[in-house]
């Protein structure tokens, strides 16, 4: 590929300023995972509740994306992503004057950071619309790659938070997203030419079209994956392996950096080689690390009066997880961007309406991924049969792939000037 043709094709400004906003939206979405057991501390809730309460934002995220891509239609994408923003930041305020006293008050504004997670259903449809067919997977991957915003998250909130409070990590992430918010409001611009409006009935026509279907399950599965796991990895790893707030936040920094920087690469090599292909050997990859993890055994407590092990005590077991998880989510990001080379090739005309519906398939496939880890904990007193599940579900994505391959590949694959 030529940078230098890439760059003429399209509007980096608008590239640019779509992965600012959805690098900072994806910051506010996933802010409770690293920051719970500090909003919770002195509240008598349970490791299950937390992972409920860490799930609600995904849910939200799941809700708002088809309403965000219909006002998208309506207003373009450009003034919907100021709006949602401002209604985003005007939540932090108020929690960084109030706080957050119960679990009542943490799952409402948990409901109005989903609308943070929306923001998927207007940053890729805007840059993706500027450029061709054969850059659909490199600009959806570059555009995706803003879920980074989680890695910025884990790594710096838990530190903020020991030496500062948690409500003054909310203070931060204000002023950062003000400064997004003018950047895209100054740089960003909505792709010219005519762009099919999708209303309710429309939205149930796609839902019958049975491609649509199978692109939502594929998307359940790897950004499901990758924003469950990205939720609910603090709270596993400060219960099954006793680390500390920094330490999980660190590891999980880690984790998810290898989700957000290989989304790109993944559509990168879709471009190359296929989406198909791609999907196809990553949710072997992906499977087989979810079965692993299962059955990793728990960590070792840390001494009574201690609060938990630092990043250098914890038992090698622990680096395991670390080890696993990062190669699966590496292929969970890279899934997402395999997803979205084949995503504009079929519904190239209807990709907002589309973005929508299939993210939200992605923001519920994360809540289910956190409430059947709280599950499995509550039920079984462990980790396993939800981590065993989620390695089944991969499984029945490849059964998927087989089954529509050869459909997609002579059909409009064969007609998208791209390689499916």
């Amino acid at each position: 590929m030529n940078l230098s043709d890439f760059r003429k094709a399209g509007h980096w400004p608008t590239l640019l300023s779509a992965f600012l906003y959805f690098d900072i939206s994806f910051m506010a979405w996933v802010s409770l995972g690293p920051l719970m057991i500090y909003i919770t501390k002195g509240m008598p809730i349970s490791i299950e509740d937390k992972l409920s309460l860490v799930a609600i934002p995904v849910l939200g995220g799941a809700f708002f994306r088809v309403p965000l891509g219909l006002l998208s239609d309506a207003i373009g994408p450009k003034m919907t992503g100021v709006a949602a923003q401002v209604i985003v930041m005007f939540a932090v305020s108020l929690v960084c004057v109030f706080g957050l006293s119960s679990p009542i008050a943490i799952a409402l504004f948990g409901l109005s950071l989903g609308l943070a997670g929306a923001s998927f259903a207007v940053a890729l449809p805007q840059a993706g619309r500027w450029y061709p067919p054969q850059y659909q997977g490199l600009v959806m991957g570059i555009a995706g790659a803003g879920n980074m915003g989680v890695v910025l998250d884990t790594l710096f909130a838990p530190s903020i938070a020991e030496a500062y409070g948690w409500r003054t990590v909310y203070g931060v992430l204000l002023a950062l997203m003000v400064l997004v918010l003018l950047v895209y409001a100054l740089a960003a611009k909505d792709a010219p030419g005519a762009k099919t409006k999708i209303d309710l009935t429309g939205y149930g026509r796609m839902l019958a079209d049975s491609d649509s279907r199978w692109f939502m399950f594929f998307y359940f599965i790897t950004f499901g994956g990758f924003v469950g796991l990205a939720s609910a990895l603090p709270l596993y790893f400060t219960t099954q392996y006793h680390a500390t707030g920094v330490a999980a936040g660190l590891m999980v920094a880690l984790i998810v950096a290898f989700g957000s920087g290989f989304r790109p690469v993944g559509g990168f090599i879709a471009d190359r080689i296929g989406g198909v292909k791609t999907l196809s050997f990553l949710f072997l990859i992906v499977s087989a690390c979810y079965f692993a993890v299962a059955f990793l055994p728990a960590g070792p407590a840390p001494a009574k009066g201690v609060a938990g092990w630092g990043l250098m005590q914890l038992p090698p077991v622990a680096f395991a997880a670390v080890a696993l998880f990062s190669v699966g989510v590496l292929s969970l990001g890279m899934g997402n961007g395999a997803v979205f080379q084949l995503l504009p090739q079929r519904f190239r005309r209807e990709i907002g309406a589309m973005t929508g519906l299939v993210g939200a398939a992605g923001g519920l496939g994360g809540f289910f991924l956190a409430k059947a880890l709280a599950f499995s904990k509550g039920a079984t007193g462990g980790f396993t049969a939800g981590f065993t599940f989620f390695g089944f579900l991969a499984l029945l994505g490849l059964v998927g792939l087989i089954f529509v391959k050869t459909r997609w590949r002579t059909t409009w694959g064969a007609v998208s000037g791209a390689r499916i």
